[in-house]
């Protein structure tokens, strides 16, 4: 059964500028192609300065006749680790509008390599690692036109970075995003397109479309936050027909028997972004291996022939 709160994101420069106080007071709040068999319905409800590296520091002074000599203390010195840190370590984010509607956002972070990092845009949130200097390339989705990236550490640290995506309004884009450890998977069959074929578009697809799938995320936790974003570009439509979207999971030792928060978003041809918060309950752990199928997550989408 479906209980589903219905919501509509509003107000963004007001509710980012909030979000980023927050962030700086507290930090991060949290922290193939074949058609499936053994299928199953799931139940859904909604729900500084620094030191140099020294061993000992003498000060002299300057007269060869008085020596004044003073060590300072150890517990003044830097540890071995310390030494190795960089000078500085700041965390910085710049963003960029590239085609597609996307940005690309760029995180460097020099002294929080390998580490997880929060990031919230107009109500998606996904973490995923910096890498092995505390840098973080990659490419996300836009889903407003002003887009703000608000950009959270482990440590308390938090940053934000901003571009003009003027390009979105020229797309259809379905978002879906949960926490967990499990790998769920959003599809989209354009225009009638059977399974594996030309039409059927999602993250792990060879097959060609009009749309794409894009996922961003670690899994690997119950406190991990993945997201899947499907995009279909208007002006590309050549016909007249609908595309149909569905959710597919796999159930697992990891996720069987257990509740899993999703949310859904959608920015369509009217420039409103929407919002649905749900739960799924995962079939116990005797299903484990078997595909389930939500095919009532999303309404179809309806394309016009530009």
């Amino acid at each position: 059964m479906f209980v589903i709160k219905n919501y509509v994101t509003t107000g963004g420069t007001v509710a980012c500028a909030l979000a980023i106080g927050y962030l700086m007071q507290n930090g991060s709040a949290h922290q193939a192609g074949a058609e499936p068999s053994g299928e199953r319905i799931a139940s859904i409800s909604d729900q500084d300065s620094d030191l140099a590296g020294l061993e000992s520091v003498v000060l002299t002074s300057s007269s060869p006749t008085e020596p004044r000599r003073k060590v300072l203390p150890k517990s003044t010195l830097p540890t071995p680790e310390q030494s190795r840190l960089p000078s500085t370590c700041g965390l910085t984010a710049r963003a960029m509008a590239v085609p597609g509607a996307n940005a690309r956002l760029r995180v460097k972070a020099p002294c929080n390599a390998n580490e997880t990092i929060e990031v919230h845009h107009n109500g998606l949130i996904f973490t995923t690692k910096t890498d092995a200097l505390g840098n973080l390339n990659l490419t996300v989705p836009a889903l407003s036109e002003y887009a703000i990236f608000l950009i959270s550490l482990p440590d308390d640290k938090g940053t934000v970075a901003t571009t003009h995506v003027p390009e979105i309004n020229n797309f259809n884009r379905i978002a879906l995003q949960w926490q967990g450890d499990t790998d769920l998977q959003l599809h989209a069959l354009e225009f009638g397109a059977g399974y594996g074929e030309e039409g059927h578009v999602w993250s792990g697809s060879d097959a060609g479309g009009a749309g794409s799938v894009i996922h961003l995320g670690q899994g690997g936790s119950d406190a991990a936050r993945n997201i899947e974003v499907y995009s279909f570009p208007i002006q590309s439509a050549t016909k007249d027909g609908t595309i149909t979207l569905s959710v597919e999971t796999e159930v697992t030792d990891a996720n069987c028997n257990k509740a899993l928060n999703v949310q859904s978003l959608e920015w369509r041809t009217d420039q409103r972004l929407r919002s649905r918060d749900l739960t799924l309950d995962m079939p116990d752990c005797a299903g484990v291996g078997d595909f389930l199928v939500l095919n009532n997550l999303f309404s179809d989408l309806t394309i016009a022939a530009k």
